[in-house]
């Protein structure tokens, strides 16, 4: 007869390893959101809008995020998001940011770059080429709701060709762009 104490060492040992790789897998599994690694880089998680879970992160801090659609987000002033955006984190700051841009009364100008102080003042500085525009960092504690933004053709009449878009979003405001190549054709 089998030993009873052998059976149950027997058990453990077949408990114990049919366990371990649950654990590993969930140890390997967990990685942080995009806005975790904001926060760990001393900067708000409210620089990207709610609902991010596609994006990729390498060594050097070059980050790519993945948004299921352009929208925009309502802070002191508009600010725009491409479908993707990147751009290189370090600790305080964000370089070589593409796919934000920032409006301005009605223009609207690509943000290359973000900085925070260190120690913090409470503000938030915006490269937008020529100068910073500074917000207080208070409004970017919380990612912002996104609010998706629709196409609609701007035909001038059924015979001529497209010269552009209108692209409304859900708060009702208009943005134009034109398309410089059909504008030029038909001007000339």
């Amino acid at each position: 007869m089998v030993p009873i104490r052998f059976l149950f060492l027997s058990f453990l040992s077949l408990l114990s390893n049919a366990l371990i790789p649950l654990s590993n897998a969930k140890a390997q599994s967990f990685s942080p959101s995009i806005y975790e690694i904001l926060k760990a880089h001393g900067l708000p998680m409210g620089l990207l809008p709610k609902g991010i879970t596609d994006f990729d992160i390498d060594t050097n801090g070059y980050f790519q995020v993945y948004l299921d659609q352009a929208c925009n987000a309502k802070f002191e002033s508009q600010l725009h998001y491409d479908r993707n955006v990147s751009g290189t984190l370090s600790f305080g700051q964000i370089a070589g940011l593409s796919g934000v841009s920032a409006q301005e009364l009605f223009l609207w100008f690509p943000v290359k770059g973000i900085r925070v102080d260190i120690p913090s003042s409470g503000l938030i500085y915006f490269d937008v080429g020529v100068v910073f525009k500074q917000f207080s960092l208070s409004l970017f504690e919380t990612p912002p709701d996104c609010m998706e933004l629709t196409t609609t053709n701007l035909l001038l009449n059924p015979t001529q060709q497209e010269v552009g878009h209108v692209f409304k979003s859900q708060s009702g405001k208009l943005r134009y762009e034109l398309s410089q190549e059909d504008f030029a054709r038909d001007v000339v």
